[in-house]
């Protein structure tokens, strides 16, 4: 009788986790009315997924993956620069979406290519920098690809350090110098 007790209990207790994971994925995923695992509303522009409600630095932004949507500054895709923080190559929360919308644009669009380019702060040697920056655009390329961009679409050059995008020495600029651009070709 024990073990049948102390087995109720186990089974209740790793169902209670699985369904807790499954919630905690859920809120993670949360899918929106149409199903779109981003959180937005999808719709159909010329048979291209497109969407609406899609938020970036407080800003909203449109979402169409048509051809040349990548131009539009209203569209979530002319953002292009991924931001990381110090000493990282893990894209932040807040830029994970950004990087998925280009994965998924790319996917539709299979002529397009892009050149993936890592930049670190002045603070580290010189070799530091580099494969830090190169681990950054290689972060960016993984969540493309997995969000079905091909490999031959993509092409990675590290900068390290020689490229900053502001060239004060506080945070403020080290924060805008540790990211990774991607370059429409």
């Amino acid at each position: 009788m024990k073990k049948i007790i102390l087995v109720s209990v186990a089974m209740l207790v790793l169902s209670a986790c699985a369904e807790q994971a499954i919630k905690d994925d859920d809120g993670l995923m949360d899918a929106g009315p149409s199903g779109d695992q981003y959180g937005a509303t999808v719709g159909s522009i010329d048979g291209v997924g497109a969407s609406s409600g899609t938020m970036l630095a407080g800003q909203e932004y449109a979402v169409s993956y048509e051809k040349g949507a990548i131009n539009d500054p209203g569209n979530i895709l002319s953002q292009k620069v991924i931001y990381f923080d110090f000493d990282s190559s893990n894209i932040r929360d807040d830029y994970v979406e950004l990087v998925k919308h280009h994965g998924k644009y790319m996917a539709l669009n299979t002529a397009s290519r892009i050149r993936l380019e890592g930049h670190t702060d002045e603070r580290g040697s010189r070799e530091y920098n580099v494969a830090l920056a190169d681990r950054r655009a290689q972060a960016v390329k993984r969540l493309l690809l997995f969000e079905g961009a091909s490999s031959d679409q993509v092409t990675i050059i590290s900068y390290g350090e020689e490229k900053p995008a502001d060239f004060g020495h506080d945070e403020q600029a080290w924060s805008l110098n540790r990211r990774a651009e991607i370059i429409y070709e």
